[in-house]
């Protein structure tokens, strides 16, 4: 990141519902964090929580103000919670000649590739996960992920951010968050990677 962060606009994107276990509280206070981190640098924070209604007019407003954005979420059957998914595809979709011009083709000239018609090259996001699965499950191409990482796993929600345009901040994954939880840690490793990529 730019040595030059303060004064950003910054929105988190807490997809963490009350769902069976789970009560949210990892990306309740993953959120705080965050917004502690940066508004003790000058930053001003939004916050948009799935678990409340929200419009998506003014959801899309918060992304075109919004110089960096956080997705915090739990992993839900190897994906995201449906209310993230839904807000991507309601949100995003609406952005048309804001936050992107088209999807990067023209009949006139065949160079200009799928995917390269986004608006948003100013704008950053940085994805926050949850998992139950343990990170060898990852890592390990005998495992079930067959070696391919997170960030190949979260494929589609990068390439999504990507279609505007956006810039990618490295990704923060906890892993075997129910089987052998270690929230304190979590909390300090979360400080120290918003520390070492946002720069003050």
């Amino acid at each position: 990141m730019s040595s030059n962060d303060s004064g950003k606009h910054i929105l988190i994107i807490n997809s963490a519902v009350p769902f069976l276990l789970s009560k949210g509280g990892l990306h309740q206070r993953f959120t705080e964090i965050a917004t502690e981190y940066f508004q003790s640098h000058g930053c001003e924070v939004k916050i948009t929580m799935l678990k409340d209604e929200y419009k998506t007019e003014e959801e899309l407003a918060k992304i075109v103000w919004a110089d960096i954005i956080i997705v915090s979420t739990p992993a839900w059957c190897m994906s995201v919670p449906w209310h993230l998914k839904k807000y991507i595809d309601e949100v995003f979709s609406s952005g048309y000649g804001v936050l992107l011009k088209n999807d990067g083709r023209t009949r006139k000239d065949s160079s200009k590739k799928y995917g390269s018609g986004g608006l948003s090259q100013n704008k950053k996001y940085m994805i926050v996960s949850t998992w139950n699965a343990p990170e060898e499950s990852f890592t390990d191409p005998n495992q079930l992920f067959e070696g391919k990482g997170i960030d190949n796993v979260w494929i589609w929600l990068h390439k999504a951010f990507q279609f505007m345009g956006m810039q990618k901040v490295p990704s923060i994954t906890f892993y075997d968050v129910v089987k052998d939880t270690q929230a304190e840690k979590y909390f300090t490793d979360y400080k120290s990677h918003l520390e070492n990529n946002f720069k003050f």
